[in-house]
């Protein structure tokens, strides 16, 4: 078994926390529990290329499970928990090649070294390993079943790659999976990016402006948590619609030109490159803390910051102070990129259960429709959605009603009036 990790020596922890993420898992345990008694998986070969934390790790065991061949990468050079991947590596044997804080061309080397199983399914979050394989490996599209994305991110490229005409294969867009986009993207991004920049910074949020750029489900959730934590919400957008909404949610909307000039805090989460650019630096107060919770960190032009700036200093784990030439400084967290997995922990496991929860059952569906499944981009059935919603209310105790008899022929009839 091929790996790449930081120490080995780090598995006992990784396992213990492995665990502990599993008890907040419970949808996934059940699909776990079916897949060891069926098999769906059997003899498919899987890259995941996912941030590897303990509730990554819960899925890849429900893939090993399934009977599936997994192998893990990281999709972000700062978001592998290091004893996680160890764990994977000596408790359950799974290969994994990702290490906290690896440079470009090591994370780059990763996907390459990935692509080289050959793979039957690819689990993508942010279409990285799908775009490398399209460039440098279109040989392996014959043997490929299908993929799987986890982001709004991926899901761009994605649909770009259908309309140049190379997506030769099915894709599963889990990001819009209702499970997944309304829940993980709402309330595991807005707590947990929160969390990156209070563990990074300790300053106090209350009566601060924070800006969010970007009103769409991450937006809304960390817009939700700012509020709730006293800060001064100012939402930036493009989009009419969005931007209505942010306001009747009883935020202010201004555009990034007037928000640069006022805001504390910056957190970035449109899934679009520079939208935090040279003229939104040069006009932010003295000491404005600037983060992303987006999937690239090119959602910051760093590269403009740094030349306009003198010096760039480290003042804590995470937090790099650009002092600019005006004698104004900007503090960028997490070198940009996901805050809530390179100074905090990610989604809490709750969360993630329901959208791995998705990933698992995509790869089962990916293969039971291997031969029905068109090439393109395909959300996963609405049943599906169902079935994972109910399994987590069950799991939480939550009962809900039923269509009567009555209820049903009124809604399937057209002949019967008010």
């Amino acid at each position: 078994m091929g790996y790449d990790i930081k120490d080995i020596n780090l598995a006992p922890q990784g396992k213990q926390r492995i665990e502990w993420a599993d008890r907040e898992m419970p949808v996934l345990r059940l699909i776990r529990e079916r897949f060891e008694q069926e098999k769906p998986l059997e003899g498919i070969k899987i890259v995941a290329c996912a941030h590897i934390t303990t509730e990554t790790a819960n899925l890849a065991r429900t893939l090993q499970a399934g009977g599936a061949e997994a192998t893990l990468i990281a999709s972000n050079p700062l978001s592998t928990q290091d004893d996680v991947a160890a764990s994977l590596v000596a408790d359950w044997n799974i290969p994994v090649m990702a290490i906290k804080g690896e440079s470009i061309e090591t994370y780059v080397s990763h996907v390459r070294a990935a692509l080289d199983t050959n793979p039957n399914i690819i689990i993508d979050d942010g279409s990285d390993v799908v775009a490398t394989m399209l460039k440098e490996k279109p040989e392996l599209a014959k043997t490929i079943i299908g993929t799987t994305e986890e982001t709004t991110t991926g899901i761009v490229r994605l649909n770009a790659m259908v309309k140049a005409g190379v997506l030769n294969f099915p894709s599963i867009a889990v990001n819009d999976a209702q499970t997944k986009h309304f829940f993980d993207n709402r309330y595991g991004t807005g707590q947990s990016t929160l969390d990156g920049i209070i563990r990074a910074t300790n300053i106090l949020l209350a009566g601060k402006n924070f800006v969010v750029v970007g009103y769409g489900w991450c937006g809304k959730g960390c817009a939700m948590r700012a509020r709730g934590m006293g800060a001064n919400v100012i939402v930036t957008e493009i989009d009419p619609i969005k931007a209505i909404e942010a306001v009747m949610d009883g935020f202010r909307v201004m555009p990034m030109g007037e928000a640069a000039k006022i805001g504390d805090f910056f957190v970035t989460v449109t899934g679009n490159r520079h939208v935090i650019d040279k003229e939104h630096f040069e006009v932010m107060k003295d000491g404005a803390i600037v983060a992303n919770s987006g999937h690239f960190d090119l959602e910051l032009n760093l590269d403009a910051l740094k030349e306009m700036s003198s010096e760039v200093n480290n003042r804590r784990p995470f937090v790099e102070e650009y002092s600019k030439k005006d004698g104004k400084s900007v503090i960028v967290l997490g070198e940009g990129r996901l805050i809530n997995l390179a100074a905090a922990e990610g989604h809490p496991a709750s969360v993630m259960d329901m959208s791995f929860a998705n990933q698992a059952l995509s790869a089962e569906y990916l293969v039971k429709n291997q031969a029905t499944l068109d090439a393109g981009v395909h959300v996963l059935p609405a049943e599906v959605d169902q079935e994972i919603a109910s399994l987590k209310l069950r799991s939480l105790g939550i009962s809900i009603d039923t269509l009567t008899p009555d209820m049903l022929e009124y809604m399937s009839s057209w002949e019967t009036g008010t």
